[in-house]
């Protein structure tokens, strides 16, 4: 007989919800974006997206019951991301879930929001353990050694800022919208991905961490230099010259895909025994950095596996899909479950 979960993802500004069936799946997968109430202020602020998610997180659930045509009552496990996250959105989260499952007499299950970006390309793909897992968005930029379902360990992360947030802090610094990472990508592809500037890449060779504040550091005092940024009024100063904008970012993602390919092939390294490559996360959208990283398994002859764009931002199917297997381990959380 088939088991329904319903699980809520609300860690940052995506109020999402998604009903998941033991045997049939993901049967909705359901968001509301905030992305227009924050654009203004060039980046995620906290309180708004807290009070957004208060006003969405109902709708959104019966929005994803209606779309997998089921009713409260039919759902067994109730699932919500605990951590990481901004506290006040992941309360609102954990405590509708709470709620719920504690009406309804139902089990409920707390999931880590990078354990279910970790997992997030299993939900299409059957990818062979052990496989390495590139995970890269706004807030998280790390490398992980997957052995099984849950079995995962860190080999490696961003010592500073995360990739995604290096894309929106390098966009708003040379006057493009938030987020960064599409429009960079976008402009870069205008002239052929091609390295103008050649900005510093990370000169470790022995770790597999990142460092991306340096690299965002680099781009604004190149930018001071050529005399096309005040660093004391904050100001870009070349408004409306695209094909500079162009080269930044084309550089910048030159740049940042080459970091992420030379540790990708130190892990591989290290790890000579893994079967294939999944990127996830916000920035696995990133046509070219999927291009390149298929290219670099290629040549190991090593397979490579990302989701499809639905499941690479914060959405609920993935927390979903790793409450499923939890589910069937009997690793159930209780009503004293809080956020971390």
């Amino acid at each position: 007989m088939q088991k329904l979960i319903l699980a809520i993802e609300s860690s940052c500004d995506e109020t999402a919800a998604a009903v998941y069936g033991s045997d049939a799946g993901v049967l909705s997968n359901e968001l509301f974006s905030q992305i227009d109430l924050h654009a203004k202020y060039g980046g995620v602020v906290p309180e708004i997206a807290s009070r957004s998610h208060i006003e969405k997180i109902n709708p959104i659930v019966q929005q994803a019951l209606d779309k997998a045509g089921v009713a409260l009552e039919d759902i067994e496990t109730f699932a919500v991301t605990q951590r990481p996250g901004l506290p006040g959105s992941l309360l609102i989260g954990v405590s509708f879930a709470k709620a719920l499952a504690g009406a309804l007499n139902k089990n409920i299950i707390g999931v880590n929001h990078l354990e279910g970006h970790v997992f997030s390309a299993c939900i299409e793909n059957d990818i062979p353990f052990p496989f390495i897992c590139l995970t890269a968005s706004g807030g998280h930029t790390a490398l992980y050694y997957v052995t099984g379902f849950g079995d995962y360990q860190v080999i490696g992360q961003t010592t500073d800022d995360a990739a995604g947030e290096a894309f929106d802090k390098v966009a708003k610094l040379i006057g493009l919208p938030y987020p960064g990472g599409p429009v960079i990508e976008k402009l870069a592809a205008q002239v052929d991905f091609e390295d103008f500037f050649n900005y510093p890449r990370l000169k470790n060779h022995t770790t597999l961490d990142f460092s991306f504040s340096g690299l965002k550091t680099a781009v604004l005092y190149d930018l001071v230099k050529k005399d096309l940024y005040n660093l004391k009024d904050k100001k870009f100063l070349a408004h409306g010259d695209v094909h500079l904008q162009q080269q930044v970012a084309s550089s910048l993602l030159v740049c940042i895909g080459d970091i992420f390919e030379r540790t990708i092939e130190r892990a591989f390294k290290q790890h000579p025994e893994a079967k294939a490559l999944a990127f996830v996360g916000g920035v696995a959208c990133n046509s070219y950095l999927k291009n390149r990283f298929k290219d670099t398994m290629a040549k190991r002859k090593k397979e490579f596996y990302f989701p499809s764009p639905r499941y690479c931002t914060d959405n609920a199917a993935m927390i979903a899909f790793v409450a499923n297997y939890k589910a069937q381990k009997n690793e159930y959380s209780d009503l004293s479950l809080d956020i971390y």
